[in-house]
């Protein structure tokens, strides 16, 4: 139905609300019928006199209550009845709370399989683990079985690793990994150094253990190594955390040559480098990990989260050398006993029989859609990003700041992170965070970025609804 024309003045609500009762009262009232074409959201616009950011507010509430649904390239559908129980909405009044966030860019998480015969395959591994299941119910010993082990090495060789079996530690993920080995490194009231704009983890396990973090300047290769130097020399740290490859948020990869360079201060002042690598696996032909440039230095960090799935909780840990592996072991033990068997087991067999591969080969090539998607959207050079990414850094700008840009991406039910969360020192910078992948298939993904895009175009004042 395109000539649908709702009359704003029979609701009192907000206008964006407004759109949104109007569709549900006219499809109650017959006027709306499951399966209609709503106008486009610029046409309707135009119609009502309104705000383009006005009219699409009001498309999101009414996807959020379950009336309808976008599909790219084809427009807004009507959606009602039996449709919407099947969409998972249990009733006319209230959605199902598993789907109170449609669009959360909030969290950097890799995009999920939708290929039917990869989700076979996983499934397959988790059917092969349950045949052995009740000895996967027992405590198992710290840091895995030889099998997981080697399952861990066969891996982290894809990285140019080559580490012997007794460094090698899996672990129930990269955060407590990283909370054990700071917790050896440094006292409280010690300093450790990281990025400027780093990891929000990172800054986390520096409250916790009472840590002073020092974030070190940056440029499009990294940090500086003479900014590096200067605070060893100036700090004494007892510790450099990286995210080197795809650095979460600004995507930005460390070349080979700047590693190097940062190795070589490392050494000089006896410095430990934590390499949290989660997405060191996503590119091709990435550069190598500091954890093969210098591994006598290195505490290398494989976490499974990026490359195959957050919910596996899972890390491959590469100690320095054997004297920091009784204190790492027992650290590990008196926080987290051990990781999931039935977890370490999965992995392992997706490893052994390809899955693994299979599915860090969907991620790499719908983070690359995603990025073209965001190229063919968004205004060049209006934000940072690698092409296979999971998310974009977006500086704002036209009178935009962090604050404004957060509250009115919010209030349409879209999540993103100011860059508050992200800076360790100095004044923090107007921008934020986008993430592209997790649940959000492309259809929600593009509908989002669509109305940042448009607000975009304008001051903050432009985007405002109007009551």
């Amino acid at each position: 139905m395109k000539d649908w024309h709702p009359d704003l003045s029979r609701s009192s609500s907000p206008r964006y609300m407004a759109i949104a009762d109007l569709i549900e009262m006219d499809l109650r009232s017959g006027v709306l019928a499951v399966g209609d074409r709503l106008p486009p959201q610029r046409e309707m616009a135009k119609r009502l006199n309104i705000d383009f950011t006005t009219v699409a507010r009001g498309y999101v509430e009414a996807q959020k209550r379950g009336l309808v649904d976008s599909h790219v390239g084809r427009g807004t559908f009507v959606i009602g009845g039996q449709d919407r129980e099947r969409r998972g909405f249990v009733s006319d009044a209230a959605p199902d709370p598993r789907r109170a966030s449609l669009v959360d860019l909030s969290m950097n998480l890799p995009p999920e399989p939708d290929d039917a015969d990869l989700i076979a395959r996983m499934r397959e591994g988790l059917s092969a683990v349950a045949i052995n299941l009740v000895p996967l119910l027992r405590y198992q010993g710290f840091g895995g079985s030889g099998m997981d082990k080697d399952a861990a090495a066969a891996w982290l060789s894809r990285r140019g690793l080559v580490p012997s079996q007794e460094r090698i530690f899996v672990t129930p993920g990269a955060h407590p990994a990283l909370l054990a080995i700071f917790g050896l490194l440094a006292k409280p009231g010690e300093t450790v150094l990281s990025e400027i704009i780093t990891y929000p983890g990172m800054r986390s396990i520096a409250a916790q253990l009472r840590l002073n973090l020092s974030g070190l300047q940056m440029d499009d290769e990294g940090i500086l190594p003479d900014a590096f130097a200067e605070a060893c020399e100036r700090l004494q740290p007892k510790a450099l955390y990286l995210n080197p490859t795809l650095q979460n948020p600004l995507t930005l990869t460390i070349p080979e040559k700047r590693r190097g360079e940062i190795a070589a201060v490392a050494r000089k002042y006896h410095v430990p480098i934590i390499e949290d690598d989660a997405y060191g696996f996503i590119p091709l032909h990435g550069p190598p990990p500091f954890g093969a440039i210098a591994p006598d230095l290195t505490w290398h960090i494989g976490g499974l989260a990026k490359c195959i799935g957050a919910g596996l909780r899972l890390a491959y840990v590469v100690a320095p050398d054997t004297k920091a592996i009784w204190p790492f072991v027992s650290a590990m033990r008196t926080n987290n006993v051990m990781a999931s068997p039935m977890t370490v087991a999965l992995a392992t067999r997706w490893i052994e029989n390809g899955t693994a591969d299979s599915i860090l080969r969907f991620i790499r090539a719908e983070a690359a859609v995603r990025q073209r998607m965001v190229a063919d959207i968004l205004p060049k050079g209006s934000y940072k990003a690698d092409p296979i990414s999971f998310n974009i850094w977006m500086p704002l700008t036209n009178g935009w700041t962090r604050s404004t840009f957060s509250s009115h991406m919010r209030s349409s039910g879209i999540g993103v992170v100011a860059s508050d969360a992200f800076t360790v020192d100095g004044a923090v910078s107007e921008a934020v965070r986008i993430c592209l992948g997790g649940p959000i298939d492309r259809d929600r993904l593009k509908g989002a970025l669509d109305f940042m895009a448009h607000a975009l175009e304008g001051p903050p004042e432009m985007s405002a609804s109007f009551f």
